[in-house]
C-alpha cells in the first residue's frame, strides 16, 4: 500500500478544518439557543467564571465530534471514492499506454454501483480496442503480403527485360506479367479505399428504381471474353420486370465481383449458373459455379478481408472482394449465404427484402 503523499495529507487536513468549522458553529448556535432559552426560564445569572467553563468544555467537545466525524468520512472516502477511483485510473492509464488486456473486476461496497457502471463501460472499450488493435495489425500485415508479390514478380520480370538477347516474344510476355501484376496491386488499393469507406459510413446508399435483372446480365456480359476464352457454359435463369429500389452502384460490386470469382475459380469447360428469383416480398439471386470449392471451415472464414481459403489461386485474387461484398450486402439491409461442396462448387445466395 502506498504511503500517504503531501498532498493527501493536506487534504485530510482540510477537510477535517472544514468539519471543524462546520462542527462549531453548529454546536455553537446550538448551544446559545439552549442556554438563552434555560436561563429565561430558571431565571439564572452566569458568572464569567461559569461562562468559561461552559466554554471549554464545549470547545473540547466540538473537537472531539469533528474527530469522530472526520474520521468517518475520511473512512467512507477512502473505501467508497478513493479506492475505486484509483483502480480506474490505473486501469485507464493501461488502456492509454496500449495494454488493451486490462479489465476492472467488480468493486465491492456500499455507494459504489456508479463506479462499476464506470467500470463495466472502461472494459466494454478495452474489448473493443483490443478487437480494433488485432484488426489494424492483421489488415497492415496482410497489405504489405499481398502488396509483396506483385511488387516481386514487377521486380523480377522488369530484370529480365533487361538481359541482353531477348526475343519481341519474351519482351511481350514479361511486359505482360508486369501489366497484370500492376493491375493486380491497383485492384486491391481500390478495394481497400471502397472497404474503408464503406466501413467508416462514408459511402451512403443512392437510393433508386432499376431492373435488377438488366444489371445483373450488364454485369454478366462484362466478362464474355474470359468465359468464351475458357470455354465456360453460362446459364441463366433471370425473372424478367424484377424492379427494386436500391442502390444500383452498390449492387453492381456485388454481382461483378461475385461472378469474377465464379469465373476465376471454374476450369475450362466448366459451368456457371446466374439466376434472379423474386417475389412480393423479398428477391434472391444466385452466383453458382463448378469449381474447386471450399471446406465448411473456410466458408465460415470467406467474408473476412484478407482470406484466402484456396492459397493455390491465391494469385487470382487478394481476398478483400467478398469482404467487399459483405459489407455492401449489410448496408443495404440484405443477407448472403454460400453453399459449397469440395470438387463440385460453390453457390453465393443474396437475398434482399423487396421494397
Amino acid at each position: 500500500m502506498k504511503k500517504p503523499g503531501f498532498r493527501q495529507v493536506l487534504k485530510a487536513v482540510n477537510n477535517y478544518v472544514v468539519f471543524f468549522l462546520v462542527v462549531a458553529f453548529a454546536v455553537t448556535c446550538c448551544m446559545l439557543l439552549f442556554v438563552n432559552i434555560l436561563a429565561d426560564s430558571m431565571g439564572l445569572v452566569f458568572t464569567p467564571e461559569n461562562i468559561a467553563a461552559a466554554a471549554k468544555l464545549t470547545f473540547g467537545n466540538v473537537i472531539l465530534i469533528t474527530f469522530i466525524f472526520g474520521t468517518i468520512d475520511y473512512i467512507r472516502r477512502r473505501n467508497m471514492v478513493d479506492r475505486p477511483v484509483r483502480i480506474i485510473t490505473e486501469a485507464a492509464q493501461r488502456i492509454m499506454q496500449g495494454d488493451f488486456s486490462v479489465r476492472i473486476r467488480p468493486i465491492r461496497g456500499a455507494g459504489v454501483e456508479g463506479f462499476n457502471q464506470i467500470a463495466d463501460a472502461i472494459n466494454k472499450m478495452a474489448q473493443e480496442l483490443s478487437g480494433t488493435e488485432t484488426l489494424r495489425t492483421d489488415f497492415i500485415a496482410n497489405v504489405s503480403h499481398e502488396m509483396k508479390t506483385p511488387l516481386a514478380i514487377m521486380g523480377n520480370y522488369a530484370t529480365m527485360l533487361q538481359r541482353p538477347g531477348i526475343t519481341e516474344a519474351e519482351k511481350n510476355e514479361y511486359a505482360k506479367a508486369i501489366s497484370d501484376a500492376a493491375r493486380r496491386m491497383a485492384q486491391l488499393i481500390t478495394n481497400i479505399l471502397k472497404l474503408n469507406k464503406l466501413e467508416n459510413q462514408q459511402f451512403f446508399p443512392q437510393l433508386e428504381e432499376f431492373d435488377l435483372g438488366e444489371q445483373l446480365r450488364e454485369c454478366l456480359l462484362q466478362f464474355e471474353d474470359i468465359w468464351e476464352q475458357k470455354d465456360l457454359n453460362i446459364e441463366t435463369d433471370i425473372q424478367e420486370d424484377v424492379w427494386i429500389r436500391s442502390d444500383g452502384e452498390l449492387l453492381s460490386l456485388v454481382w461483378n465481383n461475385l461472378i469474377s470469382n465464379a469465373v476465376k475459380f471454374t476450369p475450362d469447360g466448366g459451368t456457371i449458373g446466374v439466376r434472379l428469383q423474386a417475389d412480393e416480398t423479398q428477391v434472391t439471386i444466385s452466383v453458382s459455379d463448378t469449381g474447386c470449392g471450399m471446406t465448411p471451415e473456410v466458408g465460415k472464414h470467406i467474408f473476412e478481408k484478407f482470406y484466402q481459403g484456396d492459397t493455390s489461386h491465391a494469385t487470382q485474387g487478394n481476398g478483400m472482394g467478398l469482404a467487399l461484398v459483405k459489407r455492401v450486402v449489410d448496408i443495404l439491409s440484405g443477407e448472403i449465404h454460400v453453399r459449397s461442396v469440395i470438387g463440385e462448387g460453390s453457390t453465393f445466395t443474396v437475398r434482399f427484402k423487396r421494397g
